[in-house]
């Protein structure tokens, strides 16, 4: 091989590698085409070859760990009430897939247990955290009982303190603080992001997970590499938008279409 095509080989292999080693998580399991944050909806990520699936973490009324995004039933199960007022048992009457299509009906809401047990070689389970740091010991306990190592899952909040207070209790899982980007209609300031990277690192967080919108640049981008964070970013179903964050050397991007969205950046 003459010096001037390996030159050029070790060129287009250094301008894939980034992209090649961006991991793809399914937001609320293959959320797309599947009844979201179900079992049936986890499994089709794993067979869309997501590298993650993410799902969102309640307390039932009688202390149980079970799956919704939503504080509210209404959405996904028809069913008018708070999730909180619930026990376990009176959730799993509810069907959680008919709203999507009915050949989801029966689908049932999953406890967190059940969500954990089974990710395959290599994957990981992603769980957001939808209430207060009261989660943290039954989420302790849920991980150990169902055997999930740290190299298995991470947890993800919007809320600091709690999360604080989960990655005290789980100093081994990693731990990513949500920041939510700008909206159309707030006036509310963004916060400075050297001002997120210090309390990020003050907690002892491993990285930081943006909306889509988050107006990150590559400068920005550098200053959280070289503090020892990550950079994830939600919920990207353009390709497009994919390919700005990619450029900006993101870890991981969270999407509604795992399956495709990798198909499309040819990842």
């Amino acid at each position: 091989m003459t010096r001037c095509v390996l030159a050029l080989s070790v060129a287009v292999l250094l301008s894939v590698a980034p992209a090649a080693a961006v991991e793809i998580v399914a937001h609320r399991g293959a959320s797309y085409d599947a009844p979201e944050n179900t079992l049936v909806s986890q499994e089709l990520a794993w067979k869309h070859r997501a590298d993650a699936a993410e799902l969102d973490v309640h307390i039932t009324k009688d202390g149980q760990l079970a799956i919704m995004h939503d504080p509210t039933l209404k959405r996904t199960t028809g069913r008018e009430g708070k999730f909180e007022d619930f026990t376990l048992a009176e959730l799993r009457m509810l069907d959680a897939g008919t709203w999507k299509d009915a050949k989801f009906a029966g689908e049932k809401i999953p406890t967190l247990d059940e969500m954990l047990a089974h990710i395959p070689a290599g994957k990981r389970i992603i769980i957001h955290v939808k209430v207060g740091s009261e989660i943290a010991p039954g989420l302790v306990a849920s991980l150990q009982r169902m055997h999930v190592a740290p190299q298995q899952a991470a947890i993800i909040s919007f809320d600091y303190e709690p999360l604080l207070a989960i990655k005290r209790a789980l100093p081994a899982y990693p731990a990513l603080w949500l920041i939510n980007g700008p909206s159309a209609t707030s006036k509310k300031k963004l916060p400075a992001l050297d001002d997120l990277i210090r309390d990020c690192r003050k907690a002892g967080f491993d990285g930081l997970s943006f909306n889509q919108n988050w107006p990150l640049e590559a400068e920005g981008a550098k200053k959280i590499k070289e503090a020892g964070l990550s950079t994830h970013v939600w919920t990207v179903d353009l390709p497009q938008v994919a390919k700005r964050w990619i450029d900006l050397g993101v870890d991981a991007i969270t999407t509604n279409r795992a399956g495709w969205l990798r198909e499309q950046l040819k990842l």
